[in-house]
């Protein structure tokens, strides 16, 4: 039994080494990654139990993916295996100031895109679940998957399970109206909501002056729980400032501010999902923010999609461990 349950894709992601550009690559380097993905092995590897819910095709790319959340401790039973699709291929192009990186997507027809509400047993899935979550990206890939993703709203909030739910807005993948008129039926059920000033604006139309406005609006029209919003601010393609915020019981809860080097910045916002969860469930609110921002922080440093961090680099840097080598 898992105590933190996730649905959604993942992907294989092909990057050309050493800052090279698509058009020159002769080679890539191979990782699998997905949001949901990405949060189940967070939380994993910070010491909670956690599924993760897909569907793959069955072959040899379907079991790498399998393979990959298996080796950080995930639950894969629960994985919907497909005679037909394939799984899907994001393009990673790393840059340097001034050329921005970038992203060339290649996931239509992917098998997690035909996953159907009659696959999966949710009374099964949701049996001791704590929490679950998913993102916005999950709804975008299909009609199929949209009522998938609010069938498991309802199951999980049936189950007695808390609703995580990152706005993740992926132009992409489908329309700013397409995805209000998907998501906000949903927002019922979210009991905490992850988002940025940004997709916030895109998906429900808020826009305030602040960040903490636009956390109390949210609250205000959606009655979440929690709202927690990641901060980036932008010094240059390698360097980023990260902070987070959570506004819940008519306060705000802030995060230290981490100057970070960029080796790898994908996946930073799903672990601050897995840390805030990890830190919510086992503490609050105050300590969900600050796991979860220190988890990411230390994600930007690591190739790659998943996070590799452990528990005490968390707490290390919680306690203001310093950039010196340790010996």
């Amino acid at each position: 039994m898992a105590q933190v349950v996730t649905l959604g894709e993942a992907m294989l992601r092909l990057s050309p080494p050493d800052f090279h550009r698509l058009e020159q690559a002769t080679s890539f380097d191979v990782k699998v990654g997905g949001g949901e993905l990405n949060v189940a092995v967070g939380v994993a590897r910070l010491g909670l139990d956690s599924a993760w819910v897909s569907k793959l095709p069955k072959n040899p790319l379907g079991r790498m993916v399998r393979n990959k959340a298996r080796e950080q401790g995930v639950d894969t039973s629960h994985i919907v295996w497909s005679d037909s699709g394939r799984v899907g291929i994001y393009f990673l192009e790393f840059g340097a100031n001034p050329r921005a990186s970038s992203v060339l997507y290649d996931r239509a027809g992917s098998a997690m895109s035909t996953l159907q509400p009659s696959e999966v047993d949710w009374s099964r899935v949701f049996d001791g679940c704590k929490l679950f979550h998913v993102s916005g990206i999950t709804p975008a890939l299909s009609k199929s998957c949209a009522e998938v993703t609010a069938q498991a709203v309802r199951a999980a909030k049936a189950a007695g399970a808390k609703v995580s739910f990152d706005v993740n807005y992926r132009r992409k993948l489908w329309t700013p109206e397409e995805a209000n008129a998907c998501l906000v039926p949903m927002m019922e059920s979210v009991d905490i909501l992850i988002t940025t000033e940004e997709d916030t604006g895109i998906v429900f139309g808020i826009r305030e002056p602040s960040y903490q406005q636009v956390a109390v609006r949210l609250h205000e029209r959606f009655g979440f729980e929690v709202v927690a919003i990641t901060l980036r601010e932008d010094l240059s393609v390698l360097r980023n400032n990260w902070s987070t915020f959570a506004y819940a019981n008519g306060r705000f809860y802030e995060s230290t501010k981490y100057e970070c080097e960029l080796v790898d910045r994908v996946g930073a916002g799903d672990s601050f999902t897995a840390g805030f969860i990890y830190g919510y469930l086992t503490g609050d609110v105050q300590k969900g923010i600050d796991y979860g921002t220190a988890y990411s922080a230390i994600k930007h440093s690591i190739p790659g999609d998943l996070n590799w961090a452990t528990l005490e680099e968390v707490e290390n840097l919680l306690k203001g461990a310093g950039s010196r080598i340790q010996r």
